[in-house]
């Protein structure tokens, strides 16, 4: 294999699939290398998927800016991909004299972010929008172009693009060293010397310690871990928008909010850490978010939880994104790319770029480009494919369901299995199937999941059915 490139990318997540598959359109040698096994398995994998209209960023920032541009790339490109939007719509909730005193404000600052949509409403209206709402909301904002997305189908899609566009993806790539030249940079990694003339840091959770490598020492990560349950498919009738606490300094706190797949899920927490691997759950963790779930939406706790699990957001000691180029090192550093990442991504691509160009890249268009790749659709409110009488005819195989919890088909499993980026452990085929994440989580349809992947070449998950945490 061919080490030696023009720029290479770190990090496999949203933002780094997106840079590398704009740095792809040029006439450039690319790669987008990752830690792990397989794209968008850190940070970008678990987060609450919303598309934000960036109405509650601090304006005047780069990510106010980065947020509101990608919304609209971001859009566009899933109508092109297929990947699933759901346009909800959303509903900042007051529940006590403070936070309604806080609306008028905070509509202030969505139309300062050049977001004019928002509508402070009453009490009356909160509850006719969302009747099951907990008792003692005093009035709400509302903010109707918030979305809901699938973040693992937006990561692949650009991940593939990336590909289908030149880029060379190594997976399981960890960098180690790093030995700076006058010309070219030496990445010594888990899986060997990877030698490039320009470096693109993407690392999230990882950035501030490839940061240091590269001989700077200006800005800690620290993990701040979100957990969330997700509630059963029928209690998706609870709720049909995103409900949304008044924001506080430390996060968006937790909300209510129905998922691409038909669930309906609550959280996060937010909890600083020092472990940059700990996503289990906790106990505290529950606790905290059933007391919240309890004043929410009581009657969401009556019902099945499917899932629980927990991300960990690369909170940083620095108020906005981190975007810097040192053009004598030719390596760019993302820094603090919180979960408004999966907005921003599309936008900090194009950012990127300029900063690029600005400290010496050469950037030369590289000519006609593929089109953008069509991805399976995995949302619960579109055609899937054991509903399309069309597609079964056509292939036999998109009507025998594997997943019943989830209606996954063994053609999708076999698609997965044979894309260009296919998956290298079970969390990556549930990422792009939906299989065994249903309410079972595999318990049920694991030995006939596992059958169907032997037949396929290359084999490449061992399904080993797991119980979750209730």
């Amino acid at each position: 294999m061919n080490t030696t490139y023009d720029i290479v990318v770190i990090g496999a997540g949203i933002v780094g699939a997106a840079i590398a598959r704009e740095l792809s359109g040029h006439q450039l040698a690319v790669a987008l290398l990752d830690a792990r096994d397989d794209v968008g398995d850190g940070t970008s994998k678990a987060n609450t998927a919303i598309l934000h209209t960036g109405f509650d960023a601090k304006p005047g920032t780069l990510e106010s800016a980065m947020v509101s541009r990608g919304y609209t790339l971001l859009s566009e490109y899933a109508r092109h991909t297929g990947i699933p939007v759901e346009h909800t719509g959303a509903i900042l909730v007051a529940w006590d004299d403070e936070q309604l005193d806080a609306l008028p404000g905070l509509r202030d600052k969505a139309e300062a972010n050049g977001y004019r949509h928002c509508e402070i409403i009453g009490a009356a209206e909160v509850y006719q929008q969302i009747p099951h709402l907990g008792d003692g909301a005093l009035g709400g904002l509302t903010v109707p172009d918030e979305s809901i997305i699938c973040t693992w189908t937006v990561n692949l899609a650009l991940a593939t693009d990336a590909v289908n566009r030149g880029t060379t993806l190594l997976r399981g790539y960890r960098v180690e060293t790093v030995d700076i030249g006058t010309e070219f940079t030496t990445l010594h990694t888990s899986a060997g010397p990877v030698t490039t003339r320009w470096v693109v840091n993407a690392a999230g959770l990882g950035a501030d310690v490839i940061d240091a490598r590269f001989g700077f020492d200006r800005f800690t990560v620290t993990p701040r871990r979100g957990e969330l349950i997700v509630y059963d498919k029928l209690a998706r009738a609870l709720v049909d928008k995103i409900v949304l606490p008044v924001p506080t300094a430390r996060g968006k706190g937790v909300l209510v909010s129905p998922t691409i797949y038909g669930n309906v899920m609550l959280g996060p927490t937010s909890e600083d850490l020092q472990d940059r691997t700990a996503t289990a759950t906790s106990e505290a963790g529950f606790e905290f978010l059933l007391d919240k779930g309890r004043r929410l939406m009581p009657e969401l706790l009556d019902e099945e939880v499917t899932a629980t699990y927990s991300g960990l957001r690369a909170a940083i000691d620095h108020g906005d994104y981190l975007i810097a180029a040192d053009a004598p090192k030719r390596y760019l550093l993302l820094g603090g790319i919180r979960s408004t990442g999966l907005t921003a991504g599309m936008a900090i691509a194009e950012y990127t770029l300029g900063e690029l160009r600005s400290a010496g890249l050469e950037l030369v268009p590289g000519g006609e480009l593929p089109d953008p790749p069509r991805m399976p659709n995995l949302g619960e409110a579109f055609t899937r494919p054991y509903q399309d009488a069309e597609r079964i005819a056509a292939d036999p195989a998109y009507g025998k369901i594997v997943c019943f919890c989830e209606r996954v088909t063994a053609g999708e499993l076999r698609d997965a299995c044979r894309s260009t980026i296919p998956p290298a452990d079970l969390d990556g085929l549930r990422r792009r199937t939906r299989v065994m994440n249903g309410r079972c989580q595999g318990f049920f349809c694991g030995a006939e999941v596992q059958a169907v992947v032997d037949t396929l070449s290359p084999v490449p998950v061992t399904v080993q059915p797991e119980r979750i945490r209730q």
